[in-house]
């Protein structure tokens, strides 16, 4: 059984998000409770969410997300367009050219 490890640049990420979300709360003036009722999530999950506690579900920050209004801001995460790593590894896979020039067959020559 192996034991999963965060990174600690993806763990400071998850920490900062929750940062993040306890901002937007408090700017619109809601408690925890509001929120949590809002999302229809527990007080103790928003507060672990906010605390940036790694273990908590992706669904429920995208729900808190939601419920804050802020669920468009989700379009640009892993947005294919925006990534450049794998579009250039995928140009680098494709063949520089195409297949031999078919001679064209005179079967239908009248």
């Amino acid at each position: 059984m192996s034991k999963f490890v965060m990174p600690m640049q993806a763990a400071e990420r998850v920490a900062q998000l929750g940062q993040r979300i306890r901002v937007a709360r408090i700017r619109r003036g809601w408690s925890v409770a509001d929120l949590a009722s809002k999302a229809g999530i527990n007080r103790n999950t928003l507060t672990a969410l906010e605390l940036g506690k790694t273990g908590t579900a992706v669904g429920v920050c995208f729900t808190v997300l939601w419920a804050l209004g802020l669920d468009k801001s989700l379009d640009a995460v892993a947005d294919p367009d925006s990534d450049l790593h794998g579009k250039a590894l995928e140009a680098s896979r494709r063949p520089t050219r195409a297949g031999k020039a078919r001679k064209a067959s005179d079967d239908y020559d009248f």
